[in-house]
C-alpha cells in the first residue's frame, strides 16, 4: 500500500476502505508519510469529502492513534463542551468550574487561537503563572483536586490529529466536514469522555457561515459521536456578532470572571445565557438532573453561592497561576489602559456585522497569530458597546480598541468601523443566540 495511491484514489472521488484509512493515519503518527502527501489528502477531502464510513472510520483511527485516558477511578460522570470557534466565544471558561460545581468531572482538552479565532489556551495563559501543558498524571490529579482541568492536547492523546490539525490550518482546509469531526471526535474520545456538548457556531464570525452547512455539520458530529461510545448533542448558536462584550485574551478572562462574580455588564449577558444553556445540556447528557429546567435551578445556585467562582480559584491554583485573579482581575491580568475610540461613520441602526474582520484584526495586533510560533500579546483586544439592532448616531462609539501600539491600533480601528454596517431601517429579524439542538 502507497501513499500516493490513496491520494489518488480519493482524489478521484473513490471511497477510502477501513485499510487505507488506517494506513494513511498510522503513518501520519509514526512520521512515515511526509507532510505534503498528508496535505494532499487533506486537500482531496477537503474538495471531494468523505461518506458516513469513511467519516467514521477516519474518526476511529485517530482517535486509537494515541493513548487514550482512564478516569474510571473518578466516581463522577465525565463530561465536556467544545465549540467549532468564534469571535469573543469565551464560554469554556464559565462552564467547566460552573459545571464541576454541580457534581461532573470536566476533562477539558482545549487548542489554541484558529485563524480568527480565539483559543482557550491563550486566554488561560494570560492569567500569570497558568500552566496548560500538564502530563496526564498532572491532567488526573487537577480533576480529582477541582473537578475540572484545562490543558492543550498531547503527544500521546491523538497524535494524528494533532499533526493533521496544523496542516488544516497551513492549507486552507479546515471547513472540511469530514475533517471536522474526526479532529473533534478523536480529541475528546481519547480524554476518556462519556458525553458531550458541541456548540456548532454560525454566522459572519463562523467556520461554518451558512445554517444548512452548520446543520449538517451538527448532525455528522453527533451521528459520529454517538457511534463512538460518546453520548453527543450539538447546538446551533449565533456567531454574527462578537459573544458578550470583550475579544482579546486578557479581557475575555476578566469578562468570565466577572460573569462568575455576578459582576458583569449587560453587554456580557450572552455570555452568560450561552454558558448557562451549554451546561445545562451537559447536566442532561450526564443524568444529574432529568431535565433543563432543573439543571437551570442547579446552575443558578452554584453561580450564587459562589461555589463556581471558587471551583474557578481552586483550579488556577492547581494550575500553577495566581488565584488573586479571582478577587482582583484588573490588577493581576495583564490589561492596558490606552484605548481608542471606534466610531460609527452615520447615523442609523446596525443592521450586520463582518464578525470575522473583527477576529482577524485583533489577531493582527496581536491578539493571535500568523504562524505556529508567533507570540501572543495576552493585553490587545476590543470591548463591542453595540449590538444588531441597536440605534446609533454619527460619530457614536461602537467600542474601544485597547493597545500599547498607536499606529497599530488606529489601523486597527479603521478595520472594525468597516466591520459593522448601518442602515436606515431598523433590524427587524435579530439574531437568535440559540437555533436550534441537533440530537
Amino acid at each position: 500500500m502507497r501513499p500516493q495511491d490513496i491520494i489518488r484514489k480519493k482524489r478521484d472521488r473513490e471511497q477510502l476502505l477501513p485499510a487505507e484509512i488506517n494506513f494513511f493515519v498510522d503513518g501520519v503518527t509514526h512520521g512515515q508519510i511526509a507532510d505534503y502527501q498528508t496535505s494532499a489528502l487533506l486537500m482531496a477531502i477537503y474538495l471531494n469529502g468523505m461518506n458516513e464510513a469513511e467519516q467514521q472510520s477516519l474518526t476511529e483511527a485517530m482517535l486509537q492513534s494515541g493513548s487514550i485516558l482512564d478516569f474510571s477511578g473518578i466516581a463522577k460522570p465525565k463530561v465536556d463542551k467544545h465549540s467549532t470557534g468564534g469571535v469573543g466565544d469565551k464560554t469554556s471558561l464559565v462552564i467547566a468550574p460552573l459545571v464541576a460545581a454541580c457534581g461532573v468531572c470536566v476533562p477539558m482538552i482545549s487548542g489554541r487561537g484558529l485563524g480568527h479565532t480565539g483559543g482557550t489556551l491563550d486566554k488561560l495563559e494570560s492569567i500569570p503563572g497558568y500552566r496548560v501543558s500538564l502530563s496526564a498524571s498532572e491532567f488526573q490529579n487537577v480533576l480529582e483536586q477541582v473537578g475540572y482541568a484545562m490543558a492543550g492536547q498531547t503527544a500521546e492523546l491523538a497524535p494524528a490529529d494533532k499533526k493533521m490539525y496544523a496542516l488544516r490550518d497551513a492549507t486552507a482546509t479546515v471547513e472540511a466536514i469530514p475533517l471536522i469531526v474526526a479532529s473533534i471526535i478523536s480529541k475528546k474520545g481519547a480524554a476518556g469522555l462519556e458525553a458531550m456538548v458541541i456548540d456548532v457556531k454560525v454566522g459572519s464570525g463562523a467556520f461554518m457561515r451558512e445554517e444548512e452547512r452548520a446543520r449538517t455539520l451538527a448532525q455528522a458530529l453527533v451521528k459520529t459521536g454517538n457511534s463512538c461510545g460518546i453520548r453527543t448533542r450539538a447546538l446551533l448558536t449565533d456567531m454574527n456578532q462578537p459573544l458578550g462584550c470583550a475579544v482579546g485574551n486578557s479581557i475575555e478572562v476578566k469578562e468570565c470572571i466577572e460573569i462568575l462574580r455576578g459582576e458583569f455588564a449587560p453587554a456580557a449577558q450572552p455570555v452568560f445565557d450561552l454558558s448557562l444553556e451549554l451546561s445545562a445540556q451537559m447536566l442532561v447528557l450526564a443524568h444529574v438532573d432529568d431535565s433543563l429546567d432543573e439543571a437551570r435551578q442547579r446552575l443558578q445556585r452554584a453561580l450564587e453561592s459562589g461555589e463556581a467562582l471558587e471551583r474557578f480559584r481552586q483550579n488556577v491554583a492547581a494550575q500553577g497561576g495566581d488565584p488573586r485573579v479571582c478577587d482582583d482581575p484588573r490588577g493581576v491580568l495583564p490589561l492596558v489602559s490606552e484605548s481608542f475610540i471606534v466610531e460609527s461613520r452615520r447615523p442609523g441602526y446596525i443592521t450586520a456585522v463582518e464578525t470575522s474582520e473583527i477576529g482577524h484584526a485583533i489577531a493582527a495586533l496581536g491578539g493571535g497569530r500568523v504562524r505556529i510560533d508567533d507570540k501572543i500579546d495576552a493585553t490587545v483586544g476590543y470591548i463591542s458597546e453595540i449590538k444588531i439592532g441597536d440605534q446609533v448616531t454619527a460619530g457614536q462609539t461602537l467600542g474601544m480598541v485597547y493597545s500599547r501600539d498607536e499606529s497599530r491600533a488606529r489601523e486597527t480601528v479603521s478595520r472594525i468601523q468597516a466591520a459593522y454596517q448601518v442602515g436606515d431601517e431598523f433590524k427587524r429579524d435579530l439574531p437568535t443566540l440559540v437555533k436550534e439542538v441537533v440530537e
